[in-house]
């Protein structure tokens, strides 16, 4: 796949000249357009290795990276390029995890106030952005030690994940608890 440069960056700008034109019928706002524009830039400038690094990363959160397809030339050269790895898999986990939360974020801003909607989606959102990529993963039996052994485990997923998780549970409580006793729990975290 992506064998020829021209095509794969042809797909890239198509891809987002296409985006643009789902924004501009949607009539979403224009600030939207920064997305596409920026898929058209790195379909100019990105380097083709990168560009399949990135894609190998989505295939493989979706579980069906096959490592032992590629050759030895292409294992080094893709396992000096892991964070262009790592940002098609967190890319593609978030596009997984917001399939499921953005209707239901959706459905809550019409039953409660909008910053409780917004924040039980984002509570909803975070254990699906980490799990749901591995339970297709497991599902589909992909060998995931091969490509941690190649690209090594990605650590900012799970710093992201849990300061995300800690800060969302903490407006949770402070939409919920009385705001005193939420002062004066935050009086005795920060002594400590």
């Amino acid at each position: 796949m992506f064998e020829n440069e021209f095509q794969t960056r042809a797909a890239i700008c198509g891809t987002g000249v296409l985006l643009g034109l789902v924004f501009v019928l949607a009539h979403l706002p224009l600030i939207f357009l920064v997305i596409p524009i920026a898929v058209l830039f790195l379909g100019v400038v990105a380097d083709p290795t990168e560009t399949h690094a990135v894609w190998y990363g989505m295939l493989n959160t979706l579980g069906i990276f096959d490592f032992s397809a590629l050759t030895d030339a292409e294992r080094a050269n893709y396992t000096q390029k892991k964070h262009y790895f790592w940002f098609g898999e967190v890319g593609m986990a978030a596009v997984l995890a917001g399939a499921f939360v953005v209707p239901v974020g959706i459905f809550l801003a019409g039953q409660t106030e909008i910053t409780l909607a917004f924040i039980s989606a984002a509570i909803l959102f975070l254990p699906l952005f980490v799990f749901l990529p591995k339970l297709i993963k497991r599902g589909l039996h992909a060998d995931v030690d091969v490509v941690i052994e190649a690209f090594g485990k990605n650590e900012q997923v799970k710093k992201v994940f849990w300061s995300l998780f800690v800060l969302m549970a903490g407006l949770v409580l402070a939409r919920v608890m009385d705001p005193v006793l939420v002062q004066q729990i935050i009086g005795l975290l920060s002594t400590v």
